[in-house]
């Protein structure tokens, strides 16, 4: 919105400022952390006295976690959400329609997630609504989104799937690219809320590669940057790294309170918002194999509990003492705090690695 002031330019020459992405993605950021920082204390005290009891805690998961993570309350998904929201239409170009489809399934996963929060609180259940349903849902919004990415951007790219590491590699998915784009949409979604267990371990590996996908979309969005690294250049995807800054912002200021011990928990308002919005950016800018990189650590947490259910299911043994991943180490006598700090540099890692797709052609 405060785009516009950059048409005043002509007449107070400082106003210029407001054209360049760069000074918008870092007013999002700090304008994401400061309405989290203002707003955040009223948001837990308010969820703590809805939701009395708070999350309910697994049964069969870590017995350090019935004393030390009962009544916290979940749903600090909205305290991320709404400073993301407040900073991105104050700050990005709205007439982008790359904007408006991110924005668009990072608040529609958000209410799913929300949903299901909901439903898990009023029953004191760990298990939410149907997880067909949910996934049905998910797929049918992510399927919309794709389309609306495809039919954004110029044809000779709407439907291509780039390859990373490799000189103009482009595969011409046709009408693929729909479930394609929705698949990696919903396979983010989901593997960051199953990356969620732990304080702090998911918004630090989210602000990671938001960062990175900040990064890749101002570069991929220009088209000096982008001939000189020689990936695929997207028109209007720069955009996307005013909403990264947001995202980078607002987790920042959720961070504070989530930290050990955490004060309010992330849900799946989060973590399921978080993760579309990921995966969004991601087939928006053409880098779906390399949010696979970058997202790696939420990978891992997806195909540990694939692989337990798979094997559980076929030979009636379980491969991880405990599914996800995390909770593996925690039974291996990690603390908590160790299992956190451990995983934020594999994801550090993952993102450097990722990155360098962008120089290594």
């Amino acid at each position: 919105m405060l785009v516009l002031l950059a048409e005043l330019a002509g007449q107070v020459s400082v106003l210029n400022v407001f054209r360049y992405i760069t000074f918008r993605t870092g007013a999002a950021v700090m304008t994401a952390l400061l309405f989290v920082f203002l707003f955040g204390p009223a948001i837990i005290a308010s969820l703590k006295i809805r939701q009395g009891k708070g999350q309910p805690i697994r049964a069969d998961g870590p017995q350090s976690h019935l004393l030390t993570k009962k009544g916290t309350p979940t749903m600090g998904g909205l305290m991320i959400l709404s400073g993301f929201v407040v900073s991105t239409l104050l700050w990005a170009d709205l007439k982008s329609a790359y904007v408006w489809i991110v924005l668009c399934v990072t608040l529609a996963f958000g209410s799913i997630g929300f949903y299901d929060d909901y439903l898990k609180v009023t029953k004191q259940s760990h298990k939410g609504f149907s997880g067909r349903f949910r996934l049905g849902i998910e797929f049918v919004i992510a399927g919309i989104a794709a389309w609306a990415i495809a039919a954004s951007g110029p044809e000779s790219l709407g439907t291509a799937l780039a390859f990373p590491f490799i000189k103009e590699a482009m595969l011409n998915l046709s009408w693929f690219f729909i479930p394609f784009g929705a698949f990696v949409m919903v396979s983010a979604g989901n593997a960051v809320n199953l990356t969620d267990g732990l304080d702090g371990l998911a918004i630090v590996p989210v602000m990671i590669a938001a960062a990175s996908f900040g990064l890749i979309a101002y570069l991929s969005g220009n088209v000096v940057f982008s001939n000189y690294l020689q990936i695929t250049y997207v028109p209007g995807t720069g955009e996307l790294a005013v909403l990264c800054g947001a995202v980078l912002g607002a987790g920042l200021g959720f961070l504070w309170f989530n930290a050990p011990p955490a004060a309010i928990f992330m849900g799946d308002t989060g973590s399921l918002a978080l993760g579309g919005l990921l995966g969004s950016i991601a087939v928006a800018t053409k880098h779906e194999i390399v949010l696979v990189i970058i997202g790696g650590l939420f990978v891992l947490e997806a195909l540990s509990v694939i692989i337990q259910v798979f094997s559980f299911k076929t030979t009636g043994r379980r491969v991880f003492k405990m599914a996800p991943i995390h909770h593996h180490f925690e039974h291996l006598g990690w603390t908590e705090s160790q299992v956190v700090i451990r995983f934020w540099i594999i994801a550090v890692v993952l993102a450097l690695i990722g990155l360098s797709s962008l120089k290594l052609r």
